[in-house]
């Protein structure tokens, strides 16, 4: 039993030991055993226990490099990328490597369009005519040849870790700790590497908040205002309590509307030439027409006034515009960020039940107008009811 004990308590501090040499290794005293490479340089990066060598060529622009993480469990994926366009997640052209649930280890590129990538596999705007990958000892590591413009010589670098999902999807990483702190800026000829603080956590939230107030405002208060100057005012005891809810809901939406505005505009500004013309445009129109809307409220005739009629066709026309435009540019503020699916679930349910709402209300206020038509048509049949 003792001799048991003994064996059991050396393979634990030989295990112990083992991944306290790997995670407290370098970059320089690191030798590849695999593939037998050499490279000319090699950086220590400040976050996920990783390590990049590279070598480069500036007369062709090719770099042989070979990115490494530490402390890896065989059910998660790995990737590094250049981002040629901006800092940050968007817009970066990643190398990608997992251990798919068969054990197979597969390498691939794959550009990020958005912030709720899966990582699908396709060409990068450079060229990599040569990438592997390598899983042993919980290290991974990542093996690639690119070629990269000329003069392009410093670059804004991202790398990441996460799961692998069961269905062998390659799911979200980390919103928190190191995983927003893996990113930097590196100069491959001579090896000096700045770090990045943040900004792909500073910008997501950004995009969360902006898509939180533009759902809340748009997407639910502007609908729950036009359900209610629709249905209350048919119940004679709702004047003109309906009118004064219906101003105070699409007033809230408009003020957090303008709000919701400023947080776009600073993500324009930080979107480093990634535009979304469509969902900026009738995000501007839905400005505009909630403005002109405000000012009908000054121009409102009496309700006696010949031009009244037109008055409410230009004032719910232009209603139920912003409100089908609204919940468009929601859904297409969904395909930007793209989060998980049940945030887009949650939104479709709450129109479906806004839809149910307005249905039922529709026909309980068609009963109750054709009882009064029939009471104003037939006054001697409510005397003959009442006596």
């Amino acid at each position: 039993m003792k001799r048991i004990f003994l064996i059991a308590l050396f393979t634990l501090l030989l295990s112990s030991s083992s991944s306290f040499a790997q995670t407290t290794q370098t970059c320089t005293n690191y030798r590849f055993t695999t593939h037998n490479n050499k490279y000319g340089a090699c950086v220590d990066l400040q976050a996920l226990n990783s390590f990049l060598h590279w070598s480069y060529d500036e007369a062709t622009g090719s770099v042989d490099l070979a990115y490494r993480h530490v402390g890896m469990q065989p059910t998660r994926w790995i990737a590094w990328a250049i981002n040629p366009t901006g800092k940050g997640m968007v817009g970066s052209q990643s190398l990608v490597a997992y251990r798919n649930p068969n054990g197979i280890l597969k390498a691939y590129t794959s550009p990020v369009m958005s912030y709720g990538t899966e990582l699908q596999e396709g060409n990068l705007s450079f060229q990599v005519p040569k990438i592997s990958a390598d899983f042993s000892n919980n290290v991974m590591i990542i093996y690639a040849t690119i070629v990269l413009p000329k003069n392009m010589t410093t670059v804004s670098h991202v790398w990441q870790e996460g799961p692998v999902r069961s269905d062998n999807h390659l799911g979200m990483h980390s919103l928190g700790g190191d995983n927003v702190k893996s990113m930097g800026t590196l100069d491959l000829l001579s090896g000096k590497v700045t770090t990045t603080k943040g900004g792909t956590s500073g910008t997501l939230h950004f995009k969360q908040v902006h898509g939180i107030i533009n759902a809340a405002s748009w997407g639910f208060l502007m609908p729950v205002g036009a359900i209610t100057a629709r249905y209350m005012k048919v119940f004679q005891s709702a004047d003109p309590a309906w009118f004064y809810a219906h101003i105070i809901c699409q007033s809230s939406a408009y003020l957090l509307g303008i709000a919701g505005a400023g947080t776009g505009i600073y993500l324009g500004n930080k979107s480093h030439g990634i535009q979304h013309s469509t969902h900026r445009t009738i995000g501007i129109l839905l400005l505009v027409l909630g403005f002109i809307q405000v000012l009908a409220l000054k121009l409102r005739p009496k309700k006696e006034h010949k031009y009244r009629i037109w008055w409410n066709f230009y004032h719910h026309s232009v209603g139920y515009a912003i409100i089908i435009l609204s919940i468009f540019n929601i859904f297409e503020g969904f395909n930007i960020l793209n989060p998980l699916k049940i945030w887009r679930l949650v939104y479709a349910c709450v129109l479906i039940v806004l839809g149910a709402i307005a249905v039922i209300l529709e026909v309980v206020t068609w009963v109750i107008v054709i009882r009064r038509r029939r009471r104003i048509e037939n006054p001697a049949s409510n005397i003959t009811a009442v006596a």
